[in-house]
């Protein structure tokens, strides 16, 4: 398993250990790396979980075996390192792009110069009892810090999220695959003893590894539910606070250029949290169709009825959910931008 971590999943691996989250940690170390009581308040109460999906994940990719199974996981976990990947270089790049834009008054200084200075430009509204004019570049730089040391806590979370998510979704492709190819090397005689006894160990495996998938599906949403519940909750607040930002701040191309881009990367935010939750809705609805699409009229009726309890399994789909009230998916995607505006027109009607 430790080939594994090293490639797929290094990057959530790394960074929670460095804000001292990672469940393998020593006790000494995780004290000594965390970054903040914010980190400590999030993590806190999901380290004992994460372990266990931990253990999940590391049984997993020691009980299968088939080649073609494993080439399935391992095509997912490399689908979770490609978007961890690209979530943080995106993410990096927007905030460091955010807090650079206090810089353009000082760049257009020096290109185009007039009679006097250009007005300096705070990335955030902070404040440090000090004259902002004689220490910007310290304030600037503190400000990208902190900025930095809070995506870090993020990534954590969000990267963590992508990569158990990915992995059950290959689980339940795996079980799928099993179903559709079940009756792929049937004998003549499927009515045999022999032929029901080894069906019935086929599917037994199948719903093994299907019911480790809900259970891993389960244990993900209990880890991640609460803390989805307050980031949606900021998220739908901060973005209705933005958009009046930008409609009474129509005349500052630099104020209306930081909001744009605030709104961009927190509807990104939601939205990837949707598409991930999107996709394990639709990976555990689909083992009944790949049941639907195998050969079930060729296995032994014996062994067709052990398939009716998987089909009536799969109606009910797994899912992510936050606070267990908003359940993610490209449908309630939706939902959050329309309450975001609604709650801006609310707060603009009082202006």
């Amino acid at each position: 398993m430790e080939p594994t971590w090293k490639y797929y999943y290094n990057i959530p691996k790394r960074m929670l250990s460095i804000i001292g989250q990672w469940p393998y940690q020593k006790e000494r170390r995780m004290k000594r790396f965390r970054l903040s009581l914010v980190t400590a308040f999030i993590f806190s109460m999901a380290i004992p979980q994460i372990k266990r999906l931990t253990d999940y994940l590391q049984d997993d990719w020691k009980e299968i075996k088939n080649p073609e199974e494993c080439e399935i996981v391992r095509k997912y976990a490399l689908t979770a390192r490609l978007h961890n990947l690209t979530y943080c270089i995106f993410f990096v790049t927007t905030t460091n792009i955010f807090a650079m834009t206090s810089l353009i008054p000082q760049m257009l200084n020096l290109i185009s110069p007039l009679n006097e200075s250009r007005p300096l430009i705070m990335a955030t509204e902070v404040y440090f009892f000090v004259n902002s004019e004689d220490y910007y570049f310290y304030i600037l730089f503190h400000t990208i810090l902190s900025a930095n040391v809070m995506l870090t806590i993020i990534f954590a979370h969000d990267c963590t999220f992508m990569a158990y998510t990915e992995h059950v979704c290959g689980l339940f492709a795996v079980v799928g695959f099993r179903f559709e190819n079940l009756s792929r090397n049937d004998s003549n005689d499927a009515t045999s003893p022999e032929d029901c006894k080894a069906y019935n160990q086929m599917i037994g495996v199948s719903v093994h590894i299907h019911c480790r998938a809900l259970q891993f599906a389960e244990l993900l949403e209990e880890t991640f539910c609460v803390t989805f519940a307050a980031q949606m909750l900021v998220i739908v607040l901060t973005l209705s606070i933005t958009l009046l930002q930008m409609a009474l701040q129509l005349d500052d191309i630099i104020a209306i250029m930081k909001c744009i881009l605030y709104v961009i990367a927190q509807i990104l935010h939601v939205f990837i949290y949707s598409l991930q939750g999107q996709k394990l809705i639709d990976h555990s609805l689909h083992i009944r169709d790949k049941i639907y699409k195998s050969r079930w009229y060729d296995i032994p009726v014996r062994s067709q009825k052990l398939l009716l309890h998987v089909m009536q399994k799969s109606l009910q789909p797994s899912y992510l959910s936050a606070g267990k009230i908003y359940v993610f998916s490209l449908k309630s995607f939706t939902t959050v931008l329309q309450s975001s505006v609604s709650y801006f027109t609310v707060l603009a009607s009082f202006q």
